[in-house]
């Protein structure tokens, strides 16, 4: 097998994840490929003093010397793409990078771009398919990698890895477990790309859906809709943006709920009970149950905790907006 040069380019948590699987690999192969330089964002202010924080993956390139390198765009800068073409690679990894890479970079590694897709594909192309698989109820999900071309998340398929989807699941509890699938998955694709033996697979555009960025206006409880919709949105929002309702003007973040058996003749958004196991409120169909909130100025808590010290505020016939 052919040992790679491997440039990675990545951002976030999840990307971190799956360039320590490649560094781990290195260690228990013979003819290990070497990650010779990581490409993530630049440093981004965060946390009250809005200190400049470098990126998880440019945190672990650091910790295991790897030259890291941040341009503000790849589409742009020639002298960021000089730069790239000068180190030679046989193969780049790009995962949640956050950078538009246009065809002149794709061209450049030996074997081309490969991309770790937080989806089954075509199901959910774009920015946000964890989320948008939870939103939309779907009960599998799972990994791709993808030869990258010149669309969105449009490339030949080389290696798919299937989970399910909980119906507990919170957006944070998918993400963690498509990292576990994604690892493997990633470390065969590229072991399949150096000995020769990859085979790849077109995707049906027809069965594909667009997996738009969250935002905090989606995030918004609508009442009006059935309980099931609501309790897979309060999940897909978990860790962010959070839901969000309103009760007498108090604004109230929903980081948890669960859909109850029952109906209730109220109008949607009408609270029914309020007790220890959480806050009962009808919706267009079916009933939803807040179990952990936080109002504007506090930490998230338990309703039982909630209502020791707020039961006045939660009253049955008031009704949440």
């Amino acid at each position: 097998m052919k040992s790679l040069r491997i440039v990675f380019a990545g951002t976030p948590e999840f990307a971190s994840a799956h360039l320590q699987a490649v560094l781990d690999s290195q260690a228990v192969q013979d003819n290990h490929h070497e990650v010779v330089a990581v490409y993530t964002q630049p440093d981004r202010p965060a946390g009250r003093g809005r200190k400049l924080k470098p990126s998880p993956v440019k945190e672990l390139a650091l910790q295991h010397d790897i030259p890291v390198f941040q341009p503000l765009s790849l589409k742009k800068d020639e002298e960021a793409r000089e730069q790239l073409a000068a180190l030679k690679p046989d193969l780049m990894i790009v995962v949640a990078y956050g950078l538009i890479l246009p065809q002149s970079v794709l061209d450049i590694p030996t074997y081309g771009c490969i991309n770790v897709h937080g989806s089954i594909l075509p199901r959910w192309r774009g920015a946000a398919p964890i989320q948008r698989a939870i939103a939309a109820g779907d009960e599998e999900s799972g990994v791709t990698i993808m030869q990258m071309d010149k669309g969105l998340d449009t490339g030949d398929m080389l290696i798919k890895a299937c989970c399910p989807i909980h119906i507990t699941d919170k957006s944070s509890d998918l993400h963690d477990r498509l990292i576990e699938v994604g690892q493997p998955a990633l470390i065969e694709a590229i072991d399949a790309i150096a000995k020769g033996t990859i085979t790849a697979e077109k995707q049906d555009d027809s069965c594909a859906c667009y997996a738009h960025k969250m935002s905090k206006e989606e995030a918004r409880i609508d009442w009006t809709q059935p309980a099931e919709k609501l309790d897979c949105l309060v999940r897909a929002f978990n860790p962010w943006p959070v839901a969000t309702t309103e009760l007498e003007d108090n604004a109230i973040r929903v980081w948890e709920a669960e859909r109850v058996e029952g109906n209730s003749d109220e109008a949607p958004g009408t609270l029914i009970k309020a007790d220890k196991s959480g806050l009962d409120i009808a919706t267009a169909e079916g009933i939803l149950r807040l179990t952990n909130v936080q109002l504007s100025g506090s930490r998230a808590m338990s309703v039982q905790d909630l209502l020791n010290s707020r039961r006045d505020m939660f009253v049955p016939g008031k009704k949440f907006s």
